[in-house]
């Protein structure tokens, strides 16, 4: 037998309200990168969705004052990178503003369609952007996948309650 949610305790929605939920729920952890005109961008994303086999896309979010989206708006091509457990650091460079994301000790290299691709991960793409849809402070980028690699080696690196985890069987 399940409890019964407490309704007395319930808030009206805010921004904390939100952020306090989302906390609770596990996400994987991406990176998504562009070049942009001063070179490279990228930022770390828990945000990522499939959203369609036929054709094959996805989604993710992206705040209007993050330092990526000036270059995210206006790129042709992403590259998605799921990390693994082995790859708390490199998350957590791609998530503080103001960080060296690619000088050392990130390993890329230039990919197709100019997409810098991250070495090491589990996976990725390189996906072709289609629609930048407004959502409040944000935008969901949709991006249809042109190629990708599926085949790396490890376990998905996690993001509950506001901190980089491994998966625990």
């Amino acid at each position: 037998m399940t409890a019964s949610p407490d309704l007395g305790t319930a808030q009206l929605a805010s921004p904390d309200l939100l952020r306090s939920v989302f906390r609770r729920h596990a996400a994987g952890v991406a990176v998504i990168t562009a070049s942009g005109e001063s070179g490279p961008v990228g930022f770390t994303a828990t945000s990522l969705a499939s959203v369609s086999a036929e054709p094959p896309l996805l989604s993710f979010g992206i705040g209007t004052g993050a330092s990526s989206w000036p270059a995210i708006s206006g790129a042709e091509h992403v590259g998605v990178h799921l990390l693994g457990e082995h790859q708390q650091e490199l998350a957590g460079t791609f998530a503080r503003s103001g960080a060296d994301r690619f000088g050392a000790p990130t390993a890329w290299r230039e990919g197709p369609q100019g997409v810098p691709v991250l070495h090491d991960v589990l996976a990725w793409l390189v996906c072709r952007v289609v629609a930048r849809v407004p959502a409040g402070d944000h935008r969901i980028v949709l991006a249809e996948v042109v190629l990708g690699d599926p085949a790396g080696a490890g376990r998905p690196l996690l993001y509950h309650q506001g901190r980089f985890n491994a998966l625990r069987d």
